[in-house]
């Protein structure tokens, strides 16, 4: 090993042996500071340790601590080598007065105690004008449970922003939605000009009683003004800001003992519920009247101030026999006007008549609490009339059992003297042959012949058509029955509620013939309490209220969908479910 080497080899030992922690500092960016804004506390070692040497658990008690960065540095200055390890900790004052930063420890060497005054915004103390600050606002701190509030946040501005992050509110057993996109806009506070972010949450509290909403929390850097100069120039630096909003109190009351057990729909708070309904085509009289096999538009609009979309309870229409009903897919809407949300729920149902007549709709009532007047109240729509006439544009059956027509043959005969005489007793006497010919019968072997082979020509043809109309239905079956399958395995919802309809009908009329228009009928028609459940989890899942969160699994619909199509199609055994004619 040569000379250099080894000298090299002590140095570096000498070196290693020189450091040694001796001594540790703490100090603020800040002091005083301002109630929700954050102060940045720097702890220096004059040694290399490790990262986790430094305990910051006592800090808890007076702070939040919102970011800790840890950095290491190694300088060298006229052969004299230094290094230190930095942590910048990130510190929200918990409440206002006099605060303190306890001492810190790190390898048994402790830092000094700092004093912070925390005051308020508005205080005659606060003589300097926050940077960024963030103010908070909620539409009501009383509200019933599953009641829906606004909250508005404003994060004000004032300085050049680096980057920066808004974490989300939060409330115990509730849940929380924003509600539209970010709004920017500029305006001037305490003659200081901001860039202010507005965003709006919608919140349901899903439990009753007393809690503290924490509002979100600003995290960013901000570019300041660097000590350092050089010359003409000037350096800029980051520096990490944490800012907190106020927090809120809300008191969450139960559902009421006055509101019915027994209501028509499920527990609804809102300040303002409707029901309006539209029809299509629209009669020049103003009535509802329309013609057979002209399809009928009624639009039904739920309309609720508090409400959230998805809080919105299922439109149900009934009709009576001789009207077919088929309901579209429900369009769901929220605008927020003037710190309130205002859902609303559109649905169509088109309206088939197969003859003429006068059918009565039932009403359509909508249960729900006025959490203004603190009332159970009803939204009705009231039992409609609409009149079916006869349409000139369709083809018309063929006229039998005419009882005009009938009568007239009937006089004609009676008072035609060649038929009906009864005046003449010779005409009254019966006709006898006493003679036939060999012709006769012959005719009549030839007539006897023909007949026989046109019965067995029509009967040979009336079993092929039904052989190939089975062969048809079944073929149609199996069509809705495969694409449904598929569906199912896909896990698509949508298609696969869509295809129920098809399938059942056509399974039906296999069978029975009934004619199935609503998913509700079908529930009723099929006595099956798999195919129900697989039925009700489906629409849960497209129109319930955290349908967007979850995902569907179409295996126990596919199990259900199995089960009654066996059981549709199995002979000479009890049948799994029952079609219900009435």
């Amino acid at each position: 090993m040569s000379l250099k080497l080894l000298m090299l080899l002590a140095i570096f030992a000498v070196s290693q042996t020189a450091f040694a922690l001796t001594k540790v500092t703490a100090s603020v960016d800040a002091n005083p500071v301002i109630s929700n804004e954050s102060i940045v506390l720097t702890v220096v070692a004059d040694d290399s340790v490790e990262r986790d040497s430094l305990d910051t658990t006592p800090l808890l008690k007076d702070f939040i601590l919102a970011r800790t960065e840890v950095s290491s540095q190694t300088s060298m200055v006229n052969f004299k080598t230094s290094r230190t390890t930095r942590w910048q900790i990130v510190l929200i004052p918990r409440q206002t007065g006099n605060l303190i930063i306890p001492a810190l420890t790190i390898d048994d060497h402790h830092s000094k105690a700092i004093n912070v005054q925390v005051i308020e915004q508005d205080s005659a103390n606060s003589t300097q004008q926050q940077d960024i600050f963030i103010t908070t606002e909620l539409s009501a701190n009383d509200v019933y449970v599953q009641q829906l509030l606004a909250l508005t946040i404003k994060l004000h501005i004032g300085v050049q922003l680096q980057r920066g992050s808004l974490t989300e509110p939060n409330l115990t057993n509730a849940t929380i939605e924003q509600i539209g996109k970010d709004i920017e806009s500029e305006g001037i506070v305490n003659g200081k000009r901001y860039r202010i972010i507005e965003r709006t949450y919608a919140i349901t509290p899903e439990q009753s009683g007393k809690f503290t909403l924490d509002t979100p929390m600003f995290s960013g850097d901000v570019m300041v003004q660097s000590k350092r100069r050089s010359g003409f120039l000037s350096f800029g630096e980051t520096k990490p800001v944490n800012i907190s909003g106020d927090k809120l109190t809300l008191n969450v009351r139960p559902i009421p003992d006055s509101y019915p057990i027994d209501a028509t729909s499920s527990w609804l708070p809102s300040e303002l519920l409707t029901l309006h309904q539209e029809w299509q085509p629209v009669s020049s009289q103003g009535k509802n009247e329309f013609k057979v096999g002209e399809p009928i538009t009624r639009t039904i609009t739920l309309t609720a101030a508090g409400l959230g979309k998805a809080q919105l309870p299922k439109i149900t229409m009934n009709a009576p026999n001789g009207l077919k009903i088929y309901p579209d897919q429900a369009e769901l809407h929220s605008n927020l006007t003037k710190e309130r949300l205002i859902s609303q729920k559109r649905q169509n149902f088109a309206i088939v008549a197969s003859r003429a007549g006068e059918y009565i709709l039932p009403k359509i009532t909508i249960a729900w609490w006025n959490t203004v007047t603190n009332k159970y109240q009803q939204a009705v729509l009231p039992a409609q009339t609409i009149t079916v006439r006869a349409n000139a544009d369709l083809p018309q059956p063929p006229i039998t059992n005419n009882p005009a027509t009938t009568n007239t043959l009937s006089n004609s005969v009676s008072n035609n003297p060649l038929i009906n005489n009864t005046a003449d007793p010779l005409l009254t006497q019966p006709i006898v042959i006493e003679k036939t010919s060999y012709l006769q019968w012959l005719f009549l072997a030839l007539w006897v012949l023909t007949a026989f082979a046109w019965a067995t020509h029509v009967f040979y043809l009336k079993r092929n058509n039904s052989l190939n109309t089975d062969n048809v239905k079944h073929q149609k079956i199996n069509n809705h029955y495969l694409a449904l399958m598929a569906a199912c395995k896909q896990n698509n919802a949508e298609q696969a509620l869509s295809l129920i309809l098809p399938w059942l009908n056509n399974l039906s009329s296999h069978h029975d013939n009934i004619e199935i228009s609503t998913l509700a009928a079908a529930l009723t028609h099929i006595n099956n309490e798999a195919f129900t459940c697989a039925i009700n989890d489906v629409q849960q899942h497209l129109y319930g209220k955290k349908s967007v969160e979850s995902s569907w699994v179409g295996e126990d619909l596919l199990k259900a969908i199995q089960q009654v199509n066996a059981a549709g199609f199995e002979e000479n055994t009890t049948s799994k479910f029952t079609l219900n004619p009435n």
